[in-house]
């Protein structure tokens, strides 16, 4: 700003000259400087620097409401609709979903089928009682890639997972390997899937015999059976792929490595554990446990 520019040199040059080489007023530049900002302006602009630090520090990711939870986190009382209204003025946009569909699903097999015994009951008393896991194509132009996850029901964690070029009984039995190893689950936890091979497999069913887990597996044809697994891979696409492919393969595991371990799990709040990320959760558990 001018103003501004005149302001900071004045004790260099000449506010006179300065006003004609800038083509503003004198009265003009004077009256700037006599005006006081007002307690609520200040506010103001305290609250959007902190909108702008907190939308940025989502990686552009979230809205309003995610928004005014962590400046109510901060002491601010403010409502979701100024959020929104300030975040319109600022120029920022939460990322819009977009349809993406590529069926991951082969239940037309000979394998047993476990029955559902999750019932679409989409809570858990304390973590490593209930896993949900699934399978998702990831958009890539060297090749195609398949990402299988195991997520905590209760903390809505991801426990496992695995990045393959692959759709196959491996990919899953790696990411189940890698939630056992982290996470050390007592006998009797519920594992619930759909009925794709991978999941009906011998070798899969074998492996959750042999860590004592039970298996569940939705209807037929039925999503909503494992609907906070599909609601895990939607929120990556949304918020990571965005409608784009990724470039390499390494780019790819880099990227959603990044956003599991780093955003996803410790850094992004969900509402339905009460604003806080999943690790936070998971922590509030693991802190009482008894000595």
């Amino acid at each position: 700003m001018r103003f501004q520019f005149i302001e900071d040199h004045s004790r260099e040059f000449s506010v006179v000259k300065m006003c004609r080489v800038l083509h503003v007023s004198q009265s003009g530049y004077f009256k700037w400087r006599k005006h006081k900002t007002s307690p609520q302006e200040l506010r103001r602009r305290s609250i959007k620097k902190l909108i702008t630090e907190i939308y940025e520090d989502s990686g552009n990711i979230y809205g309003s409401p995610k928004i005014t939870k962590e400046l109510k986190k901060k002491g601010y009382n403010i409502t979701e609709r100024t959020v929104g209204i300030y975040m319109q003025q600022l120029g920022l946009r939460s990322c819009v979903s977009r349809k993406f569909k590529v069926v991951t699903t082969d239940s037309n097999h000979d394998y047993p089928v476990a029955p559902n015994k999750l019932n679409q009951n989409f809570t858990a008393s304390a973590p490593n009682k209930v896993w949900v896991a699934d399978i998702t194509y990831i958009p890539c132009r060297e090749g195609r890639l398949y990402l299988a996850s195991i997520l905590d029901l209760c903390t809505r964690e991801i426990v496992g997972w695995r990045l393959y070029n692959r759709m196959e009984t491996k990919l899953v039995i790696d990411a189940l390997n890698d939630a056992y190893q982290a996470r050390k689950p007592e006998k009797g936890l519920l594992h619930h899937s759909d009925r794709g091979t991978q999941y009906a497999s011998k070798d899969y069913r074998e492996k959750l015999q042999e860590y004592g887990i039970e298996a569940s597996m939705s209807r037929t044809g039925n999503c909503y059976d494992n609907a906070c697994a599909e609601s895990f891979f939607s929120l990556l696409k949304k918020e990571l792929l965005q409608g784009r492919k990724f470039k390499t393969k390494h780019q790819a595991y880099t990227e959603i490595y990044r956003y599991i371990e780093f955003f996803y799990n410790r850094k992004r709040i969900h509402g339905s554990i009460g604003y806080v990320s999943p690790v936070q959760y998971a922590n509030q558990f693991y802190l009482n446990l008894p000595a």
